[in-house]
């Protein structure tokens, strides 16, 4: 039997993630700096750990409820109103997953039928495209442009919709391009959407990691929340990646219908990490405050690197990637992360890992040291003076 005829070819035809990549390769650089991976540096504040350790400890160490636990959606309801201002039913309209990414992949296969479109604004996270063609949906993808800074302009969203159109994906704050939507650009949005049949996947994952006044969410307006579902997590904000927890906010039909997928393919998330998240949401804040003061020095240190090194690069002001423009080296992007780290041993990513509208851009990520950063930022600023025309 030949086994690679008997994958599906959907499976098949879906590229392998661009990050992944360059991550592997840098595995075996001993003296590489990567700044290619969306991970925070900072360990798990101690207090969530110990939380984490002492349900162990207390045996905790069984199912919980499909959707997660009551405590834990409860905490996850008042974080919401206590950041958004939008009040969510624990018992309805909370599920709690394995990362934002079950979430986003729950949300697509409940959601699509085979002919369906999903909007997907481009440069964004690797897994929007993936997920919605696995559903058998028809992704349509929106380019976003640097001289808008990467936001969705609603022009742009006007001429993406059809009848056929189901989802829309909201990616901000944006990974890879830190780009955000201040609250005069969301109202323009709001406006082509509020009277329209299409639900908005909000991820919200980088929420807490904003540089220039306080995320909002879609889903705070009021036309807009039973058509919206958010997702967050713990990964990016809390420094917990490795818990595997995330969680979605919505329509109560739409929650359940995530939940019975859910039930069949993972049957709960992770208990230790359930347990871990209701210490982090109560008494957390001052930890992320920290955290996202400390990016915020890397965000313009790395700002200032790459300028100084002749790249052009707008301020990004949510997540914590910068993505600056390559297009000076006359290179294509690939070719450049490739060059960098075999010649400079610094890992960034290509921006055409997050779209091809992505191309003459990379994706540089500040969730490092400053040592780290400050390093790699000199083995840029000699690499490009190499490539420079």
């Amino acid at each position: 039997m030949n086994m690679s005829e008997m994958i599906s070819p959907v499976v098949r035809n879906i590229p392998p993630s661009g990050i992944r990549k360059f991550f592997d390769l840098i595995n075996e650089m001993k003296d590489a700096i990567s700044l290619s991976i969306g991970e925070p540096d900072f360990d798990t504040p101690w207090n969530v750990r110990e939380a984490g350790i002492y349900s162990l400890e207390k045996g905790h160490t069984h199912y919980s409820p499909n959707a997660g636990f009551a405590e834990l959606k409860e905490e996850i309801a008042r974080y919401m109103k206590r950041k958004n201002g939008v009040e969510y039913d624990y018992k309805k309209q909370i599920l709690v997953t394995v990362g934002g990414s079950e979430a986003i992949d729950l949300a697509l296969r409940s959601l699509v039928s085979p002919g369906d479109e999903v909007i997907i604004p481009e440069p964004s996270f690797v897994a929007y495209k993936p997920c919605a063609v696995l559903a058998g949906a028809c992704p349509v993808i929106i380019e976003l442009k640097a001289e808008n800074q990467f936001r969705l302009m609603p022009e742009q969203l006007e001429n993406a919709i059809t009848p056929r159109t189901k989802v829309l994906f909201l990616p901000y704050p944006n990974n890879p391009t830190g780009a955000i939507m201040p609250k005069e650009d969301l109202d323009r949005i709001v406006e082509v959407l509020k009277n329209k049949n299409i639900v908005i996947i909000s991820d919200e994952i980088y929420a807490e990691l904003t540089y220039a006044g306080k995320h909002i969410s879609i889903a705070s307006y009021p036309d807009m929340k039973d058509k919206t579902l958010v997702i967050n997590g713990f990964s990016k904000a809390y420094a917990m990646t490795g818990w595997r927890l995330g969680f979605a906010c919505g329509h109560p039909d739409l929650i359940a219908a995530m939940t019975k997928i859910h039930q069949f393919a993972i049957m709960c998330a992770p208990t230790t990490a359930q347990h871990a998240a209701i210490e982090a949401l109560r008494n957390s804040d001052k930890d992320i405050e920290a955290m996202t003061r400390e990016y915020n020095r890397r965000r313009r240190m790395m700002i200032d690197g790459f300028t100084k090194a002749g790249l052009k690069c707008f301020e990004p002001l949510g997540a914590f990637y910068v993505f600056p423009s390559i297009t000076s080296t006359g290179i294509s992007s690939n070719e450049f992360c490739e060059r960098l780290l075999m010649e400079e041993r610094v890992a960034v990513v290509p921006g055409t890992a997050f779209g091809n509208c992505g191309e003459g851009f990379v994706r540089a990520c500040y969730a490092s040291s400053v040592d780290n950063i400050s390093e790699a930022m000199s083995r840029i600023h000699r690499f490009v003076k190499k490539y420079a025309k």
